[in-house]
């Protein structure tokens, strides 16, 4: 754990903060170049990757007070106070998907197109992010059982895991991102339609998360089945049947017109 980086008189620097947007950064050259090669007016591509970062930031601080809707009723200046931390990372996508959609109707952009430049510095970005959670001691995992593991003495630790091993699910997530961002690039590259690269995201990542939760011990993330289901599984259920099922609406509709049938 290390979740302040230095000092600098009154200004404290965050580590969790120092990484979101070193990721922010490196998601952004990604978007670029993928945006170049792609023939799309970058200029309007990376107003959109700033305005989908406050967008998402707001997806996810909204469904984490959803989770923790109790707390919050007794509290709702609490919900205001977001350098306390607090938020689930797939009320990100939910509300930035939507948003996408609209902004490139808007400007004329080819919605499938940019979205499968975003995706790949969604990824990568959200795999640096991730090194951020260690640093504060955030999205830890359930003990081990053993002498292996992360031990944590945050505040935002359980006190009953403090100083105990945990799973690093924070290194699980961060190294299966890491993959899903190589293969979306290699998609990216030899992808046979329109929206192939944002989809094997879309199927891809709910696969990671359900694993992960297996072995995440923070319960204040929310369950929808006590102990079975977490409100980040369900969600990644319906986000991977809604991918799979437009993969195969695509799929049909573009069928037998190769790449020269893909559309926006």
């Amino acid at each position: 754990m290390y979740p302040v980086l230095f000092k600098l008189g009154p200004l404290t620097i965050h580590t969790y903060g120092f990484l979101i947007a070193c990721g922010f950064l490196i998601a952004v050259a990604v978007v670029k170049r993928l945006a170049i090669r792609s023939n799309l007016n970058v200029e309007r591509v990376l107003d959109l990757c700033f305005w989908s970062l406050l967008v998402g930031y707001g997806g996810s601080r909204t469904l984490f007070v959803i989770t923790r809707l109790e707390h919050y009723m007794a509290d709702p200046i609490g919900i205001l106070r977001i350098w306390e931390g607090g938020g689930v990372f797939l009320g990100g996508p939910i509300v930035v998907i939507p948003f996408v959609i609209w902004y490139t109707r808007k400007y004329g952009l080819p919605v499938w197109r940019v979205m499968d430049c975003l995706a790949p510095g969604l990824v990568i970005a959200h795999a640096v992010g991730r090194f951020g959670c260690i640093a504060a001691g955030c999205c830890y995992g359930r003990p081990t059982g053993s002498d292996w593991g992360l031990r944590f003495n945050s505040e935002l630790v359980d006190l009953s895991l403090r100083g105990i091993p945990l799973h690093p699910t924070q290194l699980y997530e961060a190294t299966a991102l890491f993959i899903l961002f190589l293969g979306m690039l290699w998609v990216h590259r030899k992808k046979a339609f329109d929206g192939h690269v944002a989809l094997t995201y879309l199927m891809g990542y709910p696969i990671i998360r359900s694993i992960i939760e297996t072995f995440r011990g923070d319960i204040i993330r929310g369950f929808v089945i006590e102990g079975i289901l977490s409100t980040s599984q369900f969600l990644s259920l319906l986000i991977f049947l809604s991918a799979t099922a437009t993969l195969v609406y695509r799929l049909r509709s573009l069928g037998g017109k190769g790449q020269s049938g893909t559309a926006r």
